[in-house]
C-alpha cells in the first residue's frame, strides 16, 4: 500500500507514519485539556448558550482559516447538505449533551467514556461504509469495556446522595451517539468529495445558528460571562479545540476509517484524568485505578489490531 495520502485506500493508511501519528497525539492532547475548561464554561452562564458562542467564534476562524488557505467558501448544494447534517450530529448535539453532562460528572470521567466512540464509529463504519471489524479491535474494546464500568462504579459511590450520576451517563452517552453519526458522515465518500476547511466552516455555522436558536427557546436571551476565564475559554475551546484540532481529526477519519481515528482516546482519558485531580480534586481508589488501566490497555490492544492492508 502506497504512503502517498492521496494515493492510499480510504481507511487504510498506516498509524505510524508521521503524516498519521502526528495529528493523532496533537488531538489528543488538545482534546485531553478541553474537558476541564468545558467544566469552567457552564457556570455562570448556560450551556446551550456556552456551546453557541462557542461555535460562533468556531466558524468565524475555520472560515479565516479557508481564506488564509486560499480556499473558496463556496460548496455545492451535496456539500451544504453535508454540511447542515454535520453541524447538526456534531457541533449541536454532541456538544450539547457533553456540557450537560459534565454538570453531574467530573471532566475526567466524561472524556474517558468517550473512549467509548471507538465502539459505535466501529460498528457504523462497518454498517455503512463497510469497514471491516478484526476480532482484535473486539477483544480491546471488551478490555477496556470493563475498565469503563469500574471507573462508573467508583463514579457512583462517591457521588453525594443528591448527585446524577446516572443522568450524566445517559447524557453522555447521547453524545457519544450524535459524535459517531458525525465521524461517519465525514468518513464517507460524499464528505471525502468536499473540501475539509470549507466544509467544516459551514457545518460549524449551521451548528452556531441552531444552537443559538435552541438556547433562546430553552435558556431565555443571551447571556454572557465577561470576566478573563470565561473569554479565554470560549477563545481557547473555539480556536484551539475546534478550529486547529477538527481539521486534523477527521483528516485522520478520512485516513484511519471511522473505528481507528477515533483512537486518540488513548491520551485523551489520561490528559483528561490528570487534569480533573489536579484542580477539580477527583478522588483514586483501587477500583479507579484498575478501571483507568484496563481501559488504556483495551484501547492499546484495539489499536494494534489494524485491519488488513488490500
Amino acid at each position: 500500500m502506497s504512503a502517498d495520502p492521496e494515493h492510499e485506500l480510504p481507511g487504510h493508511a498506516r498509524f505510524w507514519q508521521l503524516s498519521v501519528a502526528g495529528p493523532f497525539f496533537i488531538v489528543a492532547l488538545i482534546w485531553g485539556s478541553t474537558w476541564l475548561v468545558i467544566k469552567d464554561q457552564i457556570g455562570a452562564v448556560p450551556p446551550s448558550w456556552s456551546v453557541t458562542w462557542r461555535f460562533i467564534v468556531a466558524a468565524i476562524g475555520m472560515g479565516a482559516l479557508a481564506l488564509i488557505r486560499r480556499e473558496s467558501l463556496r460548496i455545492n448544494a451535496a456539500g451544504l447538505r453535508i454540511a447542515a447534517l454535520l453541524g447538526l450530529a456534531q457541533f449541536v448535539m454532541n456538544f450539547q449533551f457533553v456540557y450537560r453532562a459534565e454538570q453531574h460528572l467530573t471532566s475526567g470521567i466524561v472524556a474517558v467514556l468517550f473512549a467509548l466512540l471507538m465502539v459505535p464509529n466501529a460498528l457504523l463504519g462497518w454498517l455503512f461504509l463497510k469497514q471491516p471489524i478484526t476480532r482484535g479491535f473486539l477483544a480491546g474494546s471488551a478490555v477496556a469495556g470493563v475498565g469503563i464500568a469500574l471507573l462508573l462504579l467508583h463514579e457512583y459511590r462517591m457521588a453525594p446522595p443528591e448527585g446524577k450520576v446516572l443522568v450524566g451517563i445517559a447524557l453522555t452517552a447521547a453524545a457519544l451517539l450524535s459524535a459517531s453519526s458525525a465521524n461517519v458522515l465525514q468518513a464517507s465518500s460524499g464528505a471525502r468529495h468536499q473540501p475539509m476547511v470549507p466544509l467544516l466552516a459551514w457545518a460549524m455555522l449551521f451548528g452556531a445558528l441552531i444552537d443559538g436558536a435552541f438556547a433562546w427557546t430553552v435558556e431565555g436571551s443571551p447571556q454572557f460571562d465577561t470576566s478573563p476565564a470565561y473569554l479565554f475559554g470560549v477563545i481557547y475551546l473555539a480556536l484551539i479545540g475546534s478550529v486547529v484540532t477538527f481539521p486534523l481529526y477527521f483528516r485522520l477519519l478520512q485516513r484511519l476509517g471511522a473505528g481507528r481515528g477515533a483512537y486518540n482516546g488513548v491520551l485523551v482519558p489520561v490528559v483528561a484524568m490528570v487534569l480533573s485531580t489536579m484542580f477539580e480534586g477527583y478522588r483514586w481508589s483501587l477500583i479507579a485505578a484498575a478501571g483507568s488501566v484496563l481501559v488504556m490497555v483495551g484501547l492499546v490492544l484495539a489499536l494494534k489490531a489494524r485491519k488488513p492492508s488490500r
